[in-house]
């Protein structure tokens, strides 16, 4: 099998490792993991690579390409979140490996944060799209780590600030404005350090994308 990937080869399993992305981001979001200095969701492990794809794309299809990116996003978790409250729903049957209650108690919870991240999620990358394509244009198309860096930092910003006051306000009285914001604060600085280690990445990528392989 060859490696020689087409420029339509390598954005569709772009494509693929964005969606895949996404859902992993939301199925396995649940756990708070320790990772030494901090504590996190283990979705961050994999949300990063989102607004990395989309810039990569971006940079070398343009805007209208990342959009569909998003489009596609978009549908495929709003058709994950339809069949899980589907699942949830439906009657358990008594030979079923686990209990109704137990199911429940995994992906009902979710439901709410699922919305939440959708909206978080559509409403980022949408930003994300436009800075880009706004400090691309500022640049006349230099400084990459620039509009990589600079669309992403705000992004993160606002997909966080969404997600949180949408999955976690006043689910109890502690979860006030005040405490939502000191939540977000930290959260977002970890997701900015990622971006800022994720640019040599972009570089690679666009150059991978462009690459020598031929069109098509």
């Amino acid at each position: 099998m060859s490696l020689n990937f087409s420029l339509e080869q390598k954005t569709n399993l772009l494509l693929g490792l964005f969606v895949a992305s996404l859902v992993t981001a939301n199925l396995i979001g649940l756990k708070i993991a320790s990772f030494g200095f901090f504590e996190a969701s283990v979705g961050i492990l994999v949300f990063p690579i989102l607004f990395l794809i989309t810039d990569i794309i971006e940079e070398v299809h343009g805007s209208e390409k990342a959009k569909q990116f998003v489009y596609i996003g978009l549908i495929t978790l709003v058709f994950v979140l339809a069949i899980t409250a589907i699942a949830v729903l439906l009657p358990t049957a008594e030979r079923s490996f686990v209990s109704g209650d137990d199911y429940t108690n995994i992906f009902g919870t979710t439901l709410r944060i699922f919305v939440a991240s959708i909206i978080g999620f559509f409403f980022s990358q949408m930003h994300d799209v436009w800075a880009f394509n706004f400090w691309k244009q500022k640049t006349q198309g230099k400084f990459l780590w620039l509009r990589n860096n600079a669309s992403t930092v705000v992004s993160q910003f606002i997909d966080t600030t969404l997600f949180m006051f949408l999955a976690f306000y006043a689910i109890s009285p502690k979860f006030t404005v005040e405490y939502i914001f000191a939540l977000i604060i930290p959260y977002w600085i970890i997701k900015v350090l990622f971006a800022l280690f994720d640019t040599p990445f972009c570089y690679l990528g666009v150059k991978w994308l462009r690459g020598k392989a031929k069109q098509g």
